[in-house]
């Protein structure tokens, strides 16, 4: 964390590998994880250690390089092929991120492009590494101010709803729905924060409300029940999310309960945001039904910390993400614009590949 601005950097290269901070241990202790080996990203990643869409991209883009530094050939064509094999292993770690998916990709075409010997290939791919992490931060800048300019005009002060954490934590730094709180708090538009705990991770409770006690923005937890309360109560005024992928069609898939945001924010009339980097886009998938949906351990479920909540003989479905509807979201806010989710094959060639 930079002490004078506050600002989160999860993912950072330094001494020639990479320090994340290990999102497991927060809001209890702030504590990074050095990794230098392909293998220890790829776990980092599946144990999330390091998670949210364009950071585990960026972590995986270093990843990649990591993996190449450790092909000991001088023969192009035998790099390329091992090269291959480190890119499958780091695609397996999380399916639902398009942005892990799209960061390999970026890294392995780089590889194939670039001409010379294979240690001027490493360079390339080191360089490209690098542009993916800045230009994350970029385009989370530009989601905030964007995201700004689409929130409703009254109040003067809003109150915005989240859900999971798409902040800092989840990015290179800023955030994509965080970008734009963090924005509406620098132009005085903010009131409240209002975080889901976001169960059964609890990543609203433990990161989001960690991130705006970090900067002062005031933040009220509330469990993931709660929300329709508050709404019919008139406590929120919009609700902003992130996604981890989003098909052609504008259907999104984010944390696990977005949905039912959606559905209680349609309700009550309140305008429904997803925030994301184009990246983040599927132009591949037609729609929402086609992408894949990661399951995770049952222990998410029954057991907290050391506690186990539920009693023997149960059984337990534990889908870590599931897909919003486009036609209940008011508007894709994007580094290029905001726009609704219609309109976003429009912008299909603005999308760095």
């Amino acid at each position: 964390m930079n002490s004078l601005t506050n600002q989160v950097y999860p993912v950072i290269w330094h001494n020639n590998a990479v320090s994340l901070i290990d999102q497991t241990r927060l809001p209890g202790e702030y504590i990074f994880v050095e990794i230098s080996r392909s293998e220890d990203m790829a776990q980092a990643i599946k144990t999330m250690i390091v998670r949210g869409a364009p950071a585990i991209g960026v972590a995986a883009a270093y990843g990649m390089y990591m993996g190449a530094r450790e092909i000991d050939t001088n023969n192009r064509d035998r790099f390329l092929q091992d090269l291959e094999k480190v890119a499958e292993m780091l695609r397996a770690t999380r399916p639902t991120a398009v942005n892990l998916s799209w960061a390999v990709s970026r890294i392995m075409r780089t590889a194939y492009e670039t001409l010379g010997s294979v240690e001027e290939i490493k360079t390339s791919l080191f360089q490209t590494a690098q542009n993916i992490n800045s230009e994350d931060l970029q385009t989370c800048q530009a989601i905030g101010a964007n995201g700004l300019k689409v929130l409703p005009k009254e109040p003067d002060k809003l109150c915005l709803l989240t859900h999971c954490n798409a902040g800092a934590l989840a990015t290179a730094g800023y955030g994509t729905a965080l970008g734009v709180v963090r924005s509406a708090w620098t132009a005085g538009r903010l009131s409240r924060v209002y975080a889901d705990e976001t169960r059964p991770r609890l990543q609203g409770a433990k990161l989001t409300a960690w991130e705006c006690a970090q900067e002062g923005i005031p933040v009220t937890v509330i469990t993931d029940s709660m929300a329709a309360h508050c709404m019919k109560q008139g406590f929120i005024d919009a609700v902003v999310v992130g996604a981890d992928r989003i098909a052609a069609n504008g259907d999104a898939a984010n944390k696990i309960g977005t949905y039912s945001l959606a559905l209680v924010a349609q309700a009550h009339n309140i305008p429904f945001f997803v925030a994301a980097p184009l990246s983040t886009v599927d132009f591949s998938l037609t729609d929402g039904s086609q992408i894949p949906i990661e399951e995770r351990h049952p222990v998410e479920i029954y057991q907290l910390g050391d506690t186990v909540i539920t009693p023997g003989g149960v059984e337990f479905y534990n889908p870590a993400f599931d897909v919003t509807p486009a036609a209940l979201i008011t508007a894709i806010i994007t580094e290029t614009g905001a726009f609704s989710p219609e309109e976003l094959p429009n912008h299909r060639e603005k999308q760095i590949v």
